[in-house]
């Protein structure tokens, strides 16, 4: 509770070269000029990522794709379960093309009353929200987390890919739980008196 989120992340970044200069001396400082290259070469291929997938939803607001991928899923059922699947497979297929911010932004103000119209909590949608679009950012083909990954591994794309394949399994199932078992996403925020 000291830091917002981007400022421990700040931080963390300060305290990490403070321990690797200083405590471990891993690296010497005739070295900083190469280390600070590789953290811009890693950010750049990040943030090209987020640039793009931010412009691609602005095209999706201007095409109002996600109002129409929302009625679409809504006209084939009034089961919720149903729904749910159907709104998974939409948040995973389109978490896998966009990163997770511009998605929050553009998709929370078109399902959230879809969502309340089915008695699904907000929190419990926020859940289900989060991990299908987390599970995106480890997804090809713009997974950012991938590319990092990537980057810090000196490893190609498709090995980190190919590593990850028995992970990919148990996303889908813990999806599952935190998809049609709500109180694993309600029972903290009732027990603190949030809810």
């Amino acid at each position: 509770g000291v830091f917002t989120a981007t400022e421990s992340a700040a931080v963390a970044c300060i305290w990490s070269f403070f321990v690797t200069m200083f405590i471990y001396r891993d690296y010497k400082w005739s070295e900083l000029p190469k280390l600070m290259f590789r953290t811009v070469k890693t950010v750049t291929i990040v943030m090209i990522l987020i640039g793009f997938a931010a412009a691609f939803g602005a095209v999706m607001t201007y095409m109002q794709l996600p109002m129409r991928i929302t009625e679409f899923f809504t006209s084939l059922s009034d089961n919720k379960y149903v729904i749910l699947m159907y709104l998974n497979i939409m948040l995973l297929l389109v978490g896998t093309l966009m990163d997770m911010a511009p998605l929050i932004l553009i998709l929370t103000p078109v399902l959230l009353p879809v969502t309340n119209m089915l008695g699904i909590d907000p929190v419990h949608f926020g859940m289900i929200m989060m991990v299908n679009l987390g599970i995106g950012l480890v997804t090809p083909p713009v997974g950012s987390v991938l590319f990092v990954a990537s980057a810090v591994s000196k490893r190609k794309i498709e090995e980190v890919v190919r590593a990850m394949l028995p992970f990919y399994a148990m996303l889908l199932v813990v999806l599952a739980l935190v998809t049609y078992v709500p109180a694993i996403s309600l029972w903290l925020p009732g027990v603190l008196g949030m809810m």
